[in-house]
């Protein structure tokens, strides 16, 4: 499995089935890649309605037939478009396409619905991308259900989780590798990705990309 950050939060997963998280790519100052770069697509998460995170997913989505999956109230922005959607909300669990889709708490705020995070089941491994949102003991509960092979977490503060609570969320989802995200996009977003690395020590793997890098999930 090749995971790849396209910057902010916008992941890449691919396996049997090719993914992407939150595809903020064509209004990312961070991003590597366009929207018109990708030209393959199988699932398009969204975990929540702002613009950071919503990003080119409709278009994305329009291009590569790939099927919307997201709260309720995106789903039904995006079937209003044409797009193939599969609408859930927190607590519940959708399969597409052969790959499970868990929709998790998150603190934040958004546009419509609820913010979310996610944990996807694909070839055997289990992923949680935790979108935008503070830190929580229901992250305990990440750890008891799935116990995740990789995660992804916010680090850059003001909005999310800064450092120091994001240090604390690996250890509640007893996560075994780690890649941080949502910084260094913006300047009120800025953080130092090796502090998070040093604040973690051996409770994880953290792995730091750079934009458009990616890390193989054996």
């Amino acid at each position: 499995m090749q995971i790849t950050w396209l910057g902010h939060s916008a992941v890449k997963i691919k396996g049997t089935k090719t993914i992407y998280i939150d595809p903020f790519l064509s209004e990312n100052p961070a991003a590597v890649t366009s929207p018109e770069q990708v030209t393959e697509a199988d699932i398009v998460i969204v975990t929540h309605d702002h613009s950071d995170h919503l990003g080119d997913a409709f278009p994305i989505c329009k291009k590569t037939g790939a099927t919307l999956v997201g709260i309720h109230e995106i789903a039904v922005m995006a079937e209003a478009e044409g797009i193939t959607a599969e609408g859930m909300n927190i607590g519940g669990t959708v399969e597409v396409k052969g790959v499970k889709v868990h929709m998790v708490q998150a603190l934040h705020s958004c546009e419509q619905g609820d913010p979310a995070g996610v944990v996807v089941e694909m070839d055997n491994k289990t992923l949680y991308h935790a979108g935008d949102t503070a830190l929580t003991y229901d992250m305990k509960l990440i750890a008891e259900f799935f116990l995740p092979d990789l995660s992804f977490l916010p680090i850059g503060d003001r909005y999310t989780m800064g450092i120091h609570s994001a240090a604390k969320a690996v250890e509640f989802t007893q996560t075994k590798k780690v890649i941080p995200i949502h910084y260094d996009t913006f300047p009120l977003v800025d953080a130092d990705p090796e502090e998070f690395k040093k604040q973690v020590g051996d409770k994880a793997e953290v792995i730091i990309l750079k934009p458009g890098e990616t890390h193989s999930l054996p």
